[in-house]
């Protein structure tokens, strides 16, 4: 499993425990974003870049971000400028933890609520022990198969932009790890629960399979990133906030 060595107290950060300014974001500056429903990473991006751009004097500033959200994921969204994006690679490399709820009954194409749900199917004879077990089943190391409606590169194009133009798209399975699962509530036709993976692992495609598994078919409903590696969600900030920060005219104030 890889090991983080960044160690989040040397770095110049952006954050609910330290709301201040950084003197110079070219220098480089890690912000840690809640990223909203709805909106893509790029979008988190861009709307940073463009803020640090028109406010301090910066067109040409690199800005990135570290392990991609889908949009209908909220959560810990890391952010890097200047110098710091050459961090974002082994940011992106550590282990990742969520809160996930998935719908048990129904599927969809693109494994969650982006795509309008199919192939509904009776679940009443479920329990929640059968239900607990399928999922710890899943622990460990797994091959696991990302969804079409992703980003993996194919020819140099991402999956997903072919699967909606309707290509018929066959992804190879990867090796990826769960960590850690704890099942936190179980309302069917919804289970939620806390999970922790290595890098490269699908929520999306885990509830996939837990669904096929149980013979019902599942799709993720709700998924909330809580922490990569060292960082936390209980310290990131709102894009309006981030926003509001760099627009300050005097830091601190």
């Amino acid at each position: 499993m890889e090991k983080n060595t960044i160690d989040p107290n040397t770095l110049v950060t952006l954050s609910r425990s330290k709301p201040e300014l950084p003197a110079d974001f070219s220098a480089g500056c890690l912000i840690l974003v809640n990223k909203p429903l709805e909106w893509t990473s790029f979008d988190v991006v861009n709307r940073i870049k463009y803020a640090i751009k028109h406010n301090h004097g910066l067109p040409g500033i690199k800005v990135g971000h570290a392990g991609t959200l889908d949009p209908m994921a909220d959560g810990l969204l890391i952010v890097c400028t200047g110098k710091y994006t050459k961090l974002l690679e082994g940011l992106s490399s550590d282990h990742k933890s969520y809160q996930a709820q998935i719908k048990l009954g129904v599927t969809t194409a693109s494994f969650d609520r982006e795509s309008e749900e199919i192939n509904a199917t009776d679940i009443a004879h479920l329990t929640t022990d059968r239900i607990a077990e399928v999922i710890s089943g899943f622990s460990g190391w797994i091959d696991q198969v990302p969804p079409i409606f992703s980003a993996v590169k194919i020819k140099g194009k991402n999956a997903y932009t072919l699967a909606r133009r309707g290509a018929d798209i066959e992804l190879k399975s990867r090796r990826v790890e769960i960590r850690k699962y704890a099942v936190t509530d179980v309302s069917l036709p919804f289970v939620s629960f806390d999970v922790e993976v290595s890098k490269g692992t699908y929520i999306r495609s885990l509830a996939n399979d837990i669904g096929k598994e149980l013979g019902v078919g599942a799709y993720l409903y709700g998924l909330t990133r809580t922490t990569i590696g060292d960082f936390s969600l209980e310290n990131a900030l709102s894009i309006e906030e981030v926003v509001s920060i760099i627009k300050r005219e005097h830091p601190g104030d």
